[in-house]
């Protein structure tokens, strides 16, 4: 029987990458510069699993 509790459960298309896009993360995606104020939109990445955040901010 599967597992039906968890932070990562029912987000097998949630947290895939789209096709053609797997692979290593642009180093833009981390030295972005954000400022005080600005609006940002939470999305988690299934390649990178530290500091993922829960599926309900996706």
């Amino acid at each position: 029987m599967t597992n039906t509790k968890g932070k990562r459960r029912g987000t097998r298309y949630m947290f895939s990458r789209p096709f053609r896009k797997h692979g290593v993360v642009p180093l833009a995606t981390y030295m972005r510069i954000y400022k005080k104020g600005d609006i940002v939109d939470i999305k988690g990445m299934g390649t990178v699993q530290k500091g993922m955040p829960h599926k309900c901010y996706h």
